[in-house]
């Protein structure tokens, strides 16, 4: 009898266990905030989804967050599974540099922390400035960014967006991890893209093949399924991000 008790208590805890926390049906996505914000105190962390690539080529979004908390003008790094680049280094002071122009905040009165999750594959570069930035302006003027949109760009002393490569694995990364508008430097909203092929040709009894780059262009709107908006500096970003 105590044997049967202790089985009907098991399953009555596993019936309202169920009910309490149910589980997605297969192949259903857990839906993604690109974007996210959190003030407490006189602290703000800015997180954001950061499209780069890896070291196959393939489109990845990284996490970018930025915390900007009372302090004397400090930069810091948290770096996980990631060797910080010298050229990212040189994003993130000409970041702090260009929200300290526009923000109206003085950053020598916070100390700013800066934190990429990515995995260890991937590969470094300047292209991560714009979205930087624009994380380090959020977080001073504790603001809240929209939550569907992604960008990437360099950023330059006077604000301006510089071009950077692979924007259409950076656009099918955005769309991946959620967004909905994809913001690009000038001109390049329209791509060019290599297809390898092989050509043979026959001398007498010898074949000689040769791998060739066909170029194509593309509309990486199109071709990635988001939506893509070219943006000169970050003011003009900023006018996209404004929740």
């Amino acid at each position: 009898m105590y044997f049967i008790l202790v089985i009907v208590i098991i399953l009555s805890l596993n019936i309202i266990y169920s009910s309490l926390v149910k589980e997605k049906p297969e192949g259903v996505q857990e839906e993604k905030k690109v974007n996210e914000f959190v003030s407490l105190g006189n602290s703000t962390l800015i997180t954001m989804n950061l499209p780069a690539v890896d070291a196959a080529g393939n489109g990845v979004a990284t996490i970018l967050s930025v915390e900007a908390v009372p302090g004397s003008g400090r930069t810091l790094t948290d770096i996980e599974n990631l060797l910080f680049w010298a050229d990212t280094q040189q994003s993130i002071r000409m970041a702090r540099f260009v929200a300290n122009n526009i923000s109206n905040k003085n950053v020598n009165t916070h100390d700013l922390i800066y934190t990429i999750k990515a995995n260890a594959s991937l590969i470094g570069g300047p292209s991560a400035g714009a979205a930087i930035t624009i994380a380090t302006i959020f977080a001073l003027r504790r603001e809240k960014p929209r939550e569907d949109i992604m960008i990437t760009g360099t950023i330059n002393h006077d604000g301006s967006i510089g071009p950077v490569s692979a924007i259409l694995e950076k656009a099918k990364a955005s769309k991946q991890a959620g967004a909905n508008i994809f913001l690009v430097p000038l001109l390049q909203s329209r791509d060019v893209v290599y297809e390898t092929t092989e050509h043979c040709e026959k001398f007498g009894y010898t074949e000689i093949c040769q791998t060739e780059s066909i170029p194509r262009k593309i509309d990486v709107a199109s071709e990635a399924g988001i939506q893509v908006i070219e943006v000169a500096n970050i003011n003009d970003a900023l006018e996209y991000f404004k929740d």
